[in-house]
Protein backbone atom coordinates (compact mmCIF):
# COMPACT_ATOMS: atom_id res chain seq x y z
CA UNK A 1 0.00 0.00 0.00
CA UNK A 2 1.68 3.48 -0.62
CA UNK A 3 1.70 5.78 1.91
CA UNK A 4 0.39 8.99 2.43
CA UNK A 5 3.30 10.95 2.59
CA UNK A 6 4.30 9.16 -1.03
CA UNK A 7 1.26 10.35 -2.39
CA UNK A 8 1.50 13.73 -0.85
CA UNK A 9 4.99 13.88 -3.00
CA UNK A 10 3.44 12.70 -5.99
CA UNK A 11 0.68 15.57 -6.40
CA UNK A 12 3.82 17.42 -5.61
CA UNK A 13 5.47 16.61 -8.24
CA UNK A 14 2.87 16.74 -10.90
CA UNK A 15 2.69 12.43 -11.20
CA UNK A 16 -0.93 12.72 -10.10
CA UNK A 17 -3.43 15.09 -9.99
CA UNK A 18 -5.67 16.37 -6.55
CA UNK A 19 -8.82 14.84 -8.74
CA UNK A 20 -6.87 11.74 -9.47
CA UNK A 21 -5.86 11.60 -6.09
CA UNK A 22 -9.03 12.32 -4.49
CA UNK A 23 -11.02 9.26 -7.15
CA UNK A 24 -8.36 6.43 -5.99
CA UNK A 25 -9.08 7.11 -1.92
CA UNK A 26 -12.85 6.84 -3.37
CA UNK A 27 -11.89 3.80 -5.18
CA UNK A 28 -10.12 2.34 -2.29
CA UNK A 29 -12.72 2.86 0.59
CA UNK A 30 -15.43 1.42 -2.22
CA UNK A 31 -13.66 -1.62 -2.29
CA UNK A 32 -12.82 -1.73 1.58
CA UNK A 33 -8.87 -1.05 1.24
CA UNK A 34 -7.53 1.01 3.80
CA UNK A 35 -6.67 4.19 3.03
CA UNK A 36 -7.46 7.78 3.66
CA UNK A 37 -10.97 8.30 5.26
CA UNK A 38 -12.21 11.50 4.01
CA UNK A 39 -13.67 12.09 6.88
CA UNK A 40 -10.81 12.70 8.65
CA UNK A 41 -9.29 15.72 9.92
CA UNK A 42 -6.00 14.77 9.33
CA UNK A 43 -4.00 16.86 11.91
CA UNK A 44 0.24 16.76 12.11
CA UNK A 45 0.24 17.45 15.75
CA UNK A 46 2.93 14.48 17.27
CA UNK A 47 5.11 12.52 15.25
CA UNK A 48 5.85 10.83 18.77
CA UNK A 49 6.03 10.73 22.29
CA UNK A 50 9.11 12.60 21.81
CA UNK A 51 6.93 15.63 21.11
CA UNK A 52 4.94 15.78 24.49
CA UNK A 53 8.30 15.34 26.17
CA UNK A 54 9.86 18.42 24.78
CA UNK A 55 6.81 20.83 25.00
CA UNK A 56 6.55 19.71 28.99
CA UNK A 57 10.33 20.79 28.64
CA UNK A 58 9.59 23.90 26.75
CA UNK A 59 6.74 24.71 28.96
CA UNK A 60 9.14 23.99 32.14
CA UNK A 61 12.16 26.32 30.78
CA UNK A 62 10.11 28.89 29.18
CA UNK A 63 8.02 29.62 33.11
CA UNK A 64 11.73 29.57 34.58
CA UNK A 65 12.56 32.51 31.80
CA UNK A 66 9.31 34.27 32.52
CA UNK A 67 9.86 34.42 36.72
CA UNK A 68 13.54 35.63 36.08
CA UNK A 69 12.99 38.25 33.40
CA UNK A 70 9.37 39.56 35.13
CA UNK A 71 11.96 41.23 37.74
CA UNK A 72 12.35 43.66 35.16
CA UNK A 73 8.93 44.44 34.65
CA UNK A 74 6.57 42.92 32.16
CA UNK A 75 7.80 44.40 28.74
CA UNK A 76 10.77 42.95 29.58
CA UNK A 77 9.33 39.16 30.37
CA UNK A 78 7.51 39.28 26.84
CA UNK A 79 10.29 40.20 24.99
CA UNK A 80 12.33 37.27 26.65
CA UNK A 81 10.15 34.58 25.56
CA UNK A 82 10.05 36.19 22.00
CA UNK A 83 13.77 36.05 22.16
CA UNK A 84 13.68 32.30 23.69
CA UNK A 85 10.88 30.62 21.82
CA UNK A 86 12.40 31.86 18.31
CA UNK A 87 16.10 30.25 19.67
CA UNK A 88 14.51 26.97 20.68
CA UNK A 89 12.60 27.17 17.55
CA UNK A 90 15.94 27.07 15.73
CA UNK A 91 16.46 23.29 16.87
CA UNK A 92 13.20 21.52 17.25
CA UNK A 93 11.53 23.40 14.54
CA UNK A 94 13.70 23.90 11.89
CA UNK A 95 16.14 20.92 12.03
CA UNK A 96 14.28 18.41 14.22
CA UNK A 97 10.52 19.55 12.18
CA UNK A 98 8.79 18.27 15.18
CA UNK A 99 4.87 19.10 15.45
CA UNK A 100 3.63 19.46 18.65
CA UNK A 101 7.33 21.75 19.93
CA UNK A 102 6.40 23.45 16.82
CA UNK A 103 3.12 24.71 17.40
CA UNK A 104 3.14 26.01 20.94
CA UNK A 105 6.52 27.58 20.36
CA UNK A 106 4.82 29.67 17.11
CA UNK A 107 2.30 30.43 19.77
CA UNK A 108 4.35 31.93 22.20
CA UNK A 109 6.51 33.88 19.56
CA UNK A 110 3.44 35.43 18.60
CA UNK A 111 2.04 36.18 21.90
CA UNK A 112 5.12 37.43 23.36
CA UNK A 113 5.97 39.89 20.72
CA UNK A 114 2.30 41.74 20.90
CA UNK A 115 2.96 41.72 24.53
CA UNK A 116 6.10 43.09 24.65
CA UNK A 117 5.30 45.25 21.27
CA UNK A 118 2.21 46.55 23.25
CA UNK A 119 3.39 47.36 26.75
CA UNK A 120 6.57 48.91 25.35
CA UNK A 121 4.60 51.41 23.17
CA UNK A 122 2.52 51.83 25.69
CA UNK A 123 5.49 53.09 28.11
CA UNK A 124 7.08 55.28 25.40
CA UNK A 125 4.03 57.14 24.78
CA UNK A 126 2.67 57.84 28.24
CA UNK A 127 5.44 57.01 30.61
CA UNK A 128 2.85 54.49 32.08
CA UNK A 129 5.03 52.03 35.04
CA UNK A 130 6.85 49.10 33.19
CA UNK A 131 4.58 46.61 35.17
CA UNK A 132 0.94 47.54 33.58
CA UNK A 133 -0.46 44.56 32.29
CA UNK A 134 -1.91 43.83 28.76
CA UNK A 135 -6.09 44.63 29.20
CA UNK A 136 -8.77 42.42 28.73
CA UNK A 137 -11.67 43.57 26.10
CA UNK A 138 -11.73 45.59 22.87
CA UNK A 139 -12.83 48.03 24.51
CA UNK A 140 -9.74 48.70 26.80
CA UNK A 141 -7.30 48.64 24.66
CA UNK A 142 -5.20 51.87 23.17
CA UNK A 143 -6.49 52.16 19.34
CA UNK A 144 -2.94 53.38 17.99
CA UNK A 145 -1.13 51.38 20.40
CA UNK A 146 -3.21 48.14 19.14
CA UNK A 147 -2.37 48.99 15.76
CA UNK A 148 1.25 49.18 16.08
CA UNK A 149 1.77 46.48 18.20
CA UNK A 150 -0.37 44.41 15.74
CA UNK A 151 1.80 45.80 12.73
CA UNK A 152 4.60 45.06 14.38
CA UNK A 153 3.60 41.36 15.40
CA UNK A 154 2.48 40.82 11.43
CA UNK A 155 5.85 42.00 10.55
CA UNK A 156 7.80 39.28 12.76
CA UNK A 157 5.53 36.82 12.48
CA UNK A 158 6.17 36.85 8.38
CA UNK A 159 9.53 36.75 9.37
CA UNK A 160 8.95 33.62 11.52
CA UNK A 161 6.97 32.07 8.63
CA UNK A 162 10.05 32.76 5.80
CA UNK A 163 12.27 31.27 8.24
CA UNK A 164 10.47 28.01 9.68
CA UNK A 165 7.22 28.03 6.95
CA UNK A 166 4.92 26.50 9.53
CA UNK A 167 1.13 26.26 8.88
CA UNK A 168 -0.14 27.75 11.78
CA UNK A 169 2.05 30.96 11.29
CA UNK A 170 -0.35 32.28 8.26
CA UNK A 171 -3.26 32.27 10.77
CA UNK A 172 -0.91 33.55 13.46
CA UNK A 173 -0.53 36.41 10.68
CA UNK A 174 -4.16 36.74 10.29
CA UNK A 175 -4.63 37.54 13.81
CA UNK A 176 -2.56 39.98 13.68
CA UNK A 177 -3.94 41.36 10.64
CA UNK A 178 -6.86 41.08 12.43
CA UNK A 179 -5.89 43.28 15.09
CA UNK A 180 -4.38 45.94 12.67
CA UNK A 181 -7.76 46.51 11.03
CA UNK A 182 -9.53 46.79 14.42
CA UNK A 183 -7.09 48.97 15.64
CA UNK A 184 -7.78 51.22 12.53
CA UNK A 185 -11.31 51.44 12.51
CA UNK A 186 -11.35 52.08 16.33
CA UNK A 187 -8.83 55.29 15.81
CA UNK A 188 -11.06 56.14 12.40
CA UNK A 189 -14.33 55.91 14.00
CA UNK A 190 -14.53 55.37 17.81
CA UNK A 191 -17.90 55.59 18.63
CA UNK A 192 -18.94 53.24 15.62
CA UNK A 193 -16.45 50.42 16.41
CA UNK A 194 -17.48 50.88 20.50
CA UNK A 195 -20.96 50.07 19.30
CA UNK A 196 -20.76 47.40 16.39
CA UNK A 197 -17.30 46.24 17.93
CA UNK A 198 -18.82 42.40 17.47
CA UNK A 199 -19.78 43.68 14.10
CA UNK A 200 -16.56 44.37 13.23
CA UNK A 201 -14.60 40.78 14.95
CA UNK A 202 -17.75 39.13 12.84
CA UNK A 203 -16.74 40.58 9.18
CA UNK A 204 -13.02 39.70 10.39
CA UNK A 205 -13.73 35.78 11.03
CA UNK A 206 -15.70 35.81 7.93
CA UNK A 207 -12.55 37.38 6.03
CA UNK A 208 -10.51 34.47 7.89
CA UNK A 209 -12.90 31.91 6.61
CA UNK A 210 -13.45 33.29 3.63
CA UNK A 211 -9.10 33.05 3.23
CA UNK A 212 -9.67 29.33 4.81
CA UNK A 213 -11.77 28.65 2.17
CA UNK A 214 -9.78 29.56 -0.50
CA UNK A 215 -6.82 27.36 0.80
CA UNK A 216 -9.56 24.43 1.05
CA UNK A 217 -10.45 24.66 -2.57
CA UNK A 218 -7.37 24.55 -3.96
CA UNK A 219 -6.58 21.47 -2.28
CA UNK A 220 -9.46 19.42 -2.51
CA UNK A 221 -7.65 15.93 -1.55
CA UNK A 222 -5.99 17.80 1.79
CA UNK A 223 -3.05 16.22 0.83
CA UNK A 224 -0.78 19.26 0.58
CA UNK A 225 0.42 21.82 3.01
CA UNK A 226 -2.50 24.26 2.01
CA UNK A 227 -5.01 21.98 4.32
CA UNK A 228 -2.79 22.10 7.48
CA UNK A 229 -3.14 26.07 6.35
CA UNK A 230 -6.94 26.05 5.99
CA UNK A 231 -7.51 24.14 9.21
CA UNK A 232 -5.68 26.52 11.82
CA UNK A 233 -7.59 29.40 9.44
CA UNK A 234 -10.69 27.71 10.28
CA UNK A 235 -9.89 27.15 14.18
CA UNK A 236 -8.87 31.41 14.24
CA UNK A 237 -12.11 32.09 12.24
CA UNK A 238 -14.90 29.72 14.46
CA UNK A 239 -14.93 31.43 17.55
CA UNK A 240 -14.92 35.19 15.62
CA UNK A 241 -17.85 34.44 13.88
CA UNK A 242 -19.81 32.33 16.69
CA UNK A 243 -19.49 34.72 19.74
CA UNK A 244 -20.09 37.41 17.70
CA UNK A 245 -23.12 36.08 15.53
CA UNK A 246 -25.00 34.57 18.67
CA UNK A 247 -23.89 38.06 20.48
CA UNK A 248 -25.44 39.88 17.99
CA UNK A 249 -28.66 38.33 16.39
CA UNK A 250 -29.94 36.46 20.41
CA UNK A 251 -28.15 37.57 23.47
CA UNK A 252 -29.21 41.33 23.17
CA UNK A 253 -31.13 41.40 26.14
CA UNK A 254 -30.08 40.39 29.81
CA UNK A 255 -33.32 37.85 30.34
CA UNK A 256 -32.39 34.52 28.68
CA UNK A 257 -35.19 32.86 27.62
CA UNK A 258 -36.61 29.88 25.67
CA UNK A 259 -37.08 31.61 22.41
CA UNK A 260 -33.92 32.80 23.16
CA UNK A 261 -32.62 29.16 23.39
CA UNK A 262 -34.47 28.25 20.18
CA UNK A 263 -32.95 31.05 18.33
CA UNK A 264 -29.78 29.82 19.48
CA UNK A 265 -29.79 26.10 18.64
CA UNK A 266 -30.99 27.51 14.95
CA UNK A 267 -27.43 29.66 14.26
CA UNK A 268 -26.15 25.85 16.31
CA UNK A 269 -27.63 23.72 13.48
CA UNK A 270 -26.97 26.37 10.64
CA UNK A 271 -23.48 26.21 11.24
CA UNK A 272 -22.98 22.22 11.77
CA UNK A 273 -24.95 22.79 8.18
CA UNK A 274 -21.79 24.47 7.16
CA UNK A 275 -19.75 22.42 9.02
CA UNK A 276 -20.65 19.32 7.45
CA UNK A 277 -20.59 21.12 3.80
CA UNK A 278 -17.28 21.77 4.11
CA UNK A 279 -15.84 19.08 6.14
CA UNK A 280 -14.45 21.21 8.99
CA UNK A 281 -15.69 21.13 12.82
CA UNK A 282 -13.71 24.02 14.21
CA UNK A 283 -17.16 26.11 13.96
CA UNK A 284 -19.14 23.08 15.49
CA UNK A 285 -16.79 22.78 18.33
CA UNK A 286 -16.54 26.63 19.08
CA UNK A 287 -20.53 27.03 18.96
CA UNK A 288 -21.03 23.31 21.53
CA UNK A 289 -21.00 25.70 24.61
CA UNK A 290 -23.55 28.05 23.53
CA UNK A 291 -25.47 24.71 22.46
CA UNK A 292 -25.07 23.50 25.87
CA UNK A 293 -26.72 26.45 27.40
CA UNK A 294 -29.72 26.80 25.30
CA UNK A 295 -30.60 22.54 25.37
CA UNK A 296 -30.00 23.38 29.85
CA UNK A 297 -32.31 26.50 29.73
CA UNK A 298 -35.09 24.42 27.33
CA UNK A 299 -34.37 21.23 29.68
CA UNK A 300 -34.73 23.54 33.33
CA UNK A 301 -38.10 24.82 31.56
CA UNK A 302 -39.81 21.67 31.09
CA UNK A 303 -39.68 21.07 34.53
CA UNK A 304 -35.78 19.15 35.08
CA UNK A 305 -34.00 21.24 37.01
CA UNK A 306 -32.60 18.60 39.10
CA UNK A 307 -31.18 17.03 36.60
CA UNK A 308 -30.65 19.71 34.17
CA UNK A 309 -26.55 19.89 34.03
CA UNK A 310 -26.57 15.51 33.23
CA UNK A 311 -29.38 15.90 30.95
CA UNK A 312 -27.45 18.72 28.88
CA UNK A 313 -24.33 16.02 28.80
CA UNK A 314 -26.50 13.59 27.42
CA UNK A 315 -28.14 15.17 24.62
CA UNK A 316 -24.82 17.07 23.88
CA UNK A 317 -23.20 14.04 23.82
CA UNK A 318 -25.77 12.00 21.78
CA UNK A 319 -25.69 14.48 19.17
CA UNK A 320 -21.85 14.85 18.59
CA UNK A 321 -21.55 10.92 18.48
CA UNK A 322 -24.25 10.63 15.94
CA UNK A 323 -23.32 13.54 13.86
CA UNK A 324 -19.97 11.63 13.90
CA UNK A 325 -21.79 8.86 12.91
CA UNK A 326 -23.29 9.61 10.08
CA UNK A 327 -21.14 12.26 9.23
CA UNK A 328 -20.84 11.20 5.48
CA UNK A 329 -24.13 9.91 4.91
CA UNK A 330 -25.21 13.73 5.98
CA UNK A 331 -22.65 15.33 4.15
CA UNK A 332 -23.22 13.37 0.94
CA UNK A 333 -27.01 14.49 1.25
CA UNK A 334 -26.51 18.42 1.44
CA UNK A 335 -23.33 18.18 -1.37
CA UNK A 336 -26.27 16.83 -3.47
CA UNK A 337 -28.63 19.83 -3.06
CA UNK A 338 -25.44 22.57 -3.71
CA UNK A 339 -24.66 23.17 -7.69
CA UNK A 340 -23.00 20.19 -8.73
CA UNK A 341 -19.96 22.62 -10.08
CA UNK A 342 -19.59 23.85 -6.37
CA UNK A 343 -19.98 20.75 -4.85
CA UNK A 344 -17.20 18.76 -6.92
CA UNK A 345 -14.44 21.64 -6.00
CA UNK A 346 -15.37 21.69 -2.60
CA UNK A 347 -13.20 19.41 -0.37
CA UNK A 348 -13.40 15.77 -0.37
CA UNK A 349 -16.18 15.61 -2.67
CA UNK A 350 -18.32 12.85 -2.05
CA UNK A 351 -17.92 10.58 -5.34
CA UNK A 352 -20.69 8.14 -6.72
CA UNK A 353 -18.73 5.02 -7.13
Amino acid sequence: MISESSLTKAVERGILTADQLTQLQSLAQTNGLPGNDPDDEKLRFVTGFSDIFVTIGIGLFASAVAYFADTYGEPVRWAALAVVSWALAEFFTRRRRMALPSIVLLCLFAVAVFGAAYLGLNRLSSGDPWHESIPFGVRNWRPAILTSAALITLGLVALHYWRFRLPITVAAGAAALAGVVVGLVFIVAPDFADRYAMVIILAAGLSIFTLAMRFDLSDPARITRRTDIAFWLHLLAAPMIVHPMIAILVLKDADFSASMALAILAIFVALGAIAVIVDRRAILVSGLAYAGIAFKTLITGVGLTDHAAAATLLVLGAFVLLLSAGWRPLRAFLLKLLPSGLARRLPHPILTP
